[in-house]
C-alpha cells in the first residue's frame, strides 16, 4: 500500500510515533550505491537508524511500521539556487512577493520532492518572517537581497528593497553587514554584463564584498558568465560560482583554481534550457509531472503558436543553445577533474524555470552530459548541504539528520528520469499531503 493511502487509512499524524520504513532500496546520498532491502527507523522527525537487510530487528512497540518492498527512498532535493516570490503564472515582478504566492511555491517545491530551497537573492524581508515561522513547505534558506550593479544585472524589474546596488567597496560592505545584520543564510552578488549590454560590477566593489562576507563568517555565490571573471572570482576567495562558465570551454587553470580553493560549482543547465526547450515539444510536457507544475495561463502560451514563433524569431535563441551545449561540455570536464558540482536550477526567477519540476530537469540534463545518476543525486543531496552549512542536519538519511526523503517506485539508478516517479515525500519526518499527486515518468 502506498505511503499516502496509508496516512489516509489511518488517520495519525506520523510525526507524532515512531515509523518504521521497511524493505527499501535506499540511496542515502552519500554517493554510495543503494543499499537493498533497508530498513529505516524514525524518531521526532529524524532519522533514528538505518539498518540492512541481515539486522534482525523487532519494532519498537507502538510503531507505525510501513513496508514499501520494491521501492527506492532517496533524500529530499536540495536546491542551492532558486528564488522565492519572483513569479505567479506567466507574470514575474515584486507585486509577486506576497506570502500566499510564496508559500505556494514552497508547497510545491515540496511536493516534488524538493524539501530545501536557497532563494538566492532578490528578497524582502517577508522571506525571514515567513522563515522564521514556517510550518509547512520546502524548507527556507535566504541570501538577502543580494548586491547587483547600478544599471545592471540583474536587469529586471526589482523593488528598491529587493536588491542593493553599491558603486563602491565601503557601499559593498555595508551592505554586506546589514544583511548578515538580518541573519542572512548566505550573501549573493552579480558579476555579468548580460552579454555585452550591461556594465559589470567592478573588482574593487565585489572583493569588497567578499572580504566582509568572510569576516561575518558567512559564504558568498557569484552570479557569472564568463570563464576570465570566474576565473578572477575564484581567486578573489568566492566560495560559490551559482552557474557554469558558458562563453568558452573552460582549461586546466581554472579547473586546478576551483580544486585549490574547494570551490563550488552549479551547473543551472536548465537555465538556458528554460529559454527553448518547450518550442520543442518533447512528450513530457503532455505528462501530468509537467503539467500539475505549471499554471494553465503558461501551459496554453507555451503550447502556442506565438510561443513558438517567439522562440525561432528571438535573435538570442541560438545564443541560448549553444550556451547549453557549452554548459553541459563544461560540467563533462570539471566533474571527470574531480570539482565540487553542487546542485540548483534557478528556478522561480523567470516563468518558464519551474518551480519542482526544474529540479528534475536539472538533474536529468546533469547525467545528460555522461554524470551517473548516483553522482547527480549525490550533489544534489549531500554536496548541497555541505555548501550550504546544514551538512548536520539534511542531506544523507543517516542517523540524526532529519528525515527528508522521496519515497519513489522506480529505481533512479537505472535512470534518472525515474526521480519522477514519486508515490510519496516525508519532510521532517511526516509525510507531505497530496505528495503523490505529480504523476507519472515524463
Amino acid at each position: 500500500m502506498k505511503a499516502a493511502l496509508l496516512f489516509l487509512v489511518l488517520g495519525t499524524p506520523l510525526w507524532a510515533q515512531t515509523i518504521v520504513i521497511q524493505d527499501v532500496r535506499l540511496i542515502d546520498g552519500s554517493g554510495r550505491p543503494a543499499m537493498l532491502h533497508a530498513t529505516m527507523i524514525i524518531e521526532d522527525g529524524k532519522i533514528k537508524s538505518v539498518l540492512p537487510l541481515s539486522a534482525k530487528m523487532r519494532p519498537p512497540e507502538a510503531s507505525l511500521v510501513l513496508r514499501f518492498t520494491g521501492m527506492t527512498v532517496m533524500p529530499g532535493l536540495i536546491n542551492g539556487h532558486g528564488h522565492l516570490g519572483m513569479t505567479k503564472g506567466n507574470t514575474s515582478g515584486p507585486l509577486n512577493d506576497t506570502e500566499e504566492n510564496i508559500n505556494h511555491q514552497l508547497l510545491q517545491y515540496e511536493r516534488y520532492g524538493v524539501t530545501t530551497v536557497m532563494s538566492l537573492g532578490m528578497n524582502r524581508h517577508l522571506l525571514y518572517e515567513l522563515r522564521d515561522k514556517q510550518k509547512q513547505g520546502a524548507t527556507i534558506l535566504t541570501a538577502d537581497r543580494g548586491l547587483g550593479t547600478v544599471g545592471g544585472a540583474p536587469a529586471m524589474t526589482l523593488g528598491a528593497d529587493q536588491m542593493y546596488r553599491p558603486s563602491s567597496p565601503e557601499e559593498a560592505r555595508a551592505a554586506v553587514r546589514e544583511m548578515a545584520g538580518r541573519h542572512a543564510d548566505f550573501i549573493k552578488i552579480w558579476v555579468d554584463d548580460g552579454l555585452g549590454r550591461l556594465p559589470k560590477q567592478k573588482p574593487e566593489v565585489y572583493r569588497a564584498a567578499i572580504d566582509e562576507t568572510h569576516k561575518l563568517g558567512l559564504k558568498i555565490a557569484a552570479h557569472v558568465y564568463y570563464l576570465a571573471d570566474a576565473k578572477q572570482l575564484v581567486r578573489d576567495g568566492v566560495d560559490v560560482l551559482a552557474h557554469s562558465v558558458r562563453d568558452t570551454t573552460v582549461d586546466d587553470e581554472f579547473i586546478q583554481l576551483l580544486k585549490q580553493r574547494g570551490t563550488y560549482y552549479i551547473p543551472t543547465l536548465q537555465l538556458e534550457d528554460a529559454f527553448f526547450v518547450y518550442a520543442d515539444k518533447f512528450r513530457w510536457m503532455n505528462s501530468a509531472f509537467f503539467k500539475n507544475s505549471i499554471a494553465q495561463e503558461l501551459l496554453d502560451y507555451f503550447n502556442s503558436a506565438d510561443y513558438v514563433k517567439n522562440v525561432q524569431d528571438d535573435r538570442t535563441s541560438p545564443t541560448h543553445r549553444h550556451a547549453l551545449e557549452q554548459a553541459m561540455l563544461n560540467l563533462k570536464m570539471l566533474t571527470t577533474a574531480g570539482v565540487k558540482v553542487a546542485f540548483g536550477t534557478d528556478s522561480g526567477a523567470f516563468p518558464a524555470r519551474i518551480a519542482g519540476f526544474a529540479e528534475h530537469r536539472e538533474l536529468w540534463l546533469m547525467v545528460s552530459t555522461g554524470m551517473k545518476p548516483i553522482a547527480a543525486i549525490h550533489n544534489a543531496t549531500a554536496v548541497n548541504a555541505e555548501m550550504l552549512g546544514i551538512a548536520g542536519q539534511v542531506g544523507t538519511l543517516e542517523p540524526g539528520k532529519y528525515a527528508d526523503f522521496i519515497v519513489l517506485d522506480a529505481d533512479p539508478e537505472k535512470a534518472i528520469q525515474n526521480t519522477t516517479r514519486i508515490v510519496g515525500v516525508w519532510h521532517r519526518g511526516a509525510e507531505v499531503p497530496h505528495s503523490n499527486s505529480t504523476g507519472v515518468r515524463w
